[in-house]
C-alpha cells in the first residue's frame, strides 16, 4: 500500500475554523437545543435507564481477556484486535467486523466499551475523556498480563484521538507495544466548525439532539451533553497540539489510516495532520477511501442508502486489516 499523496496546504492546521458573526452564534444556540438536560428521555433509548451495552452484562462475549484469560503459548501469539468505538457510540460499531470474521482461529477480536458510554445519559454526562480512554488501557493491560504478545489497536473516530494521546504521553513505554495501530475515519479536525465554540455556547444549549435511526437509538446516544462535547473538544485540541510538536511511534509499531474523502464528521485533513505529525513517516500509511460516510466500516442501521461501493469499501478494509495483522 502506498501513502496517499496530499496536496500542499499552507496553514499549520491545514484549514482554519470559520469565524461566525454574533447573530449567527445565537441562532445556532437556539436551534440546537435548550438549557439544562432533556426531559423526554425514554427507556427505549440508549440514554435511558433500561438499555445498556450488552458488553457490560456479558463481557466474556466481547473481551478476550475475560473469555480466554489463560491462553496457551500458541493462543498467546495469535493476533488480537482491540476494537475501539467512537464518541457517543458503543461496541455495536464493530459488530460487523466480528460477524465478518466468523469463527476464525487466525485472530481474536476484543471489543472495548469506552468509559462512560453504553449506560445512561447521566453516566455519559459525568464522564471525562480520560475515563473513555481508561477502558482501552484496561483491556490492553489485561491482555499483556495474560501473556498475549501480538496486539493490534483499532480505533474509529474519536477513539483514534484517544490512542494517539496515549502514544504521545508515553503510555506504551516499558510495555509490549501494539504491532499495528489502525484508524477508521479518525477525527482530529472536526468537519463541524461549531465544535470549537462549544466552550462558549455549551452551557447555554445544555445538550445536542441527534437524529438517529430506530436501530441507532439503541446503540448511540441521541442526546449529547455539552459537557461531553467539551471533553471531546479538549481531547482533539490536545492531540492537534501534540501532532504539531511531533509524536514518535514505538519502533515496532506501524500505523495505518483509512479515511473517507467526504466525511461529514471528521475533516479529511485529519489524515494529513496524522501523517505530518507522526514519525518515523515510513511507519505511517494513509489510505483515502471513496466514501461519504463517517466510520464507513459500519453499515448496519444507517439512514443513508448503502451502495455497492460502500459494501466493497467495508469488505476491502476488513481484508486489509487482517492482512496487516497476519503479515510476518
Amino acid at each position: 500500500m502506498k501513502p496517499y499523496a496530499f496536496p500542499a496546504l499552507k496553514s499549520p492546521l491545514l484549514v482554519s475554523f470559520l469565524k461566525f458573526p454574533l447573530w449567527l452564534i445565537f441562532l445556532v444556540i437556539f436551534s440546537l437545543g435548550s438549557c439544562g438536560d432533556p426531559s423526554n428521555i425514554g427507556d427505549d433509548l440508549l440514554d435511558g435507564k433500561l438499555i445498556i451495552d450488552p458488553s457490560i452484562m456479558t463481557p466474556e462475549n466481547y473481551l478476550i481477556s475475560v473469555s480466554n484469560p489463560n491462553p496457551s503459548p500458541k493462543e498467546a501469539s495469535r493476533p488480537v484486535f482491540i476494537l475501539c468505538h467512537g464518541y457517543s457510540a458503543t461496541t455495536f460499531e464493530w459488530s460487523e467486523f466480528v460477524e465478518w470474521s466468523g469463527e476464525t482461529d487466525s485472530y481474536y477480536t476484543s471489543r472495548v466499551l469506552l468509559g462512560g458510554h453504553g449506560k445512561s445519559y447521566e453516566d455519559f454526562k459525568s464522564s471525562s475523556w480520560e475515563e473513555w480512554q481508561q477502558s482501552i488501557f484496561d483491556e490492553y493491560e489485561a491482555l499483556l498480563d495474560a501473556g498475549y504478545t501480538n496486539i493490534h489497536l483499532v480505533g474509529s473516530s474519536a477513539s483514534a484521538a484517544l490512542i494517539l494521546e496515549a502514544v504521545s504521553s508515553g503510555y506504551f513505554n516499558g510495555k509490549t507495544p501494539p504491532k499495528n495501530i489502525i484508524f477508521i475515519d479518525p477525527i482530529i479536525l472536526p468537519s463541524d466548525k461549531l465544535l470549537p465554540l462549544i466552550g462558549v455556547v455549551g452551557p447555554l444549549i445544555g445538550y445536542m439532539e441527534v437524529d438517529n435511526t430506530e436501530i441507532e437509538k439503541s446503540y448511540w446516544f441521541t442526546y449529547r451533553p455539552q459537557e461531553t462535547l467539551q471533553e471531546l473538544q479538549n481531547l482533539l485540541k490536545k492531540v492537534r497540539l501534540k501532532l504539531q510538536k511531533g509524536i514518535s511511534l514505538p519502533p515496532e509499531t506501524n500505523l495505518t489510516v483509512f479515511k473517507s474523502i467526504q466525511d461529514p464528521t471528521a475533516d479529511p485533513a485529519s489524515a494529513l495532520l496524522i501523517y505530518k505529525g507522526l514519525s518515523p513517516s515510513q511507519q505511517v500509511n494513509i489510505q483515502m477511501i471513496n466514501s461519504s460516510l463517517h466510520v464507513f466500516t459500519r453499515l448496519q442501521g444507517r439512514v443513508d442508502t448503502i451502495s455497492s461501493l460502500d459494501r466493497l469499501n467495508q469488505e476491502e478494509t476488513f481484508q486489509k486489516m487482517v492482512e496487516l495483522a497476519l503479515a510476518k
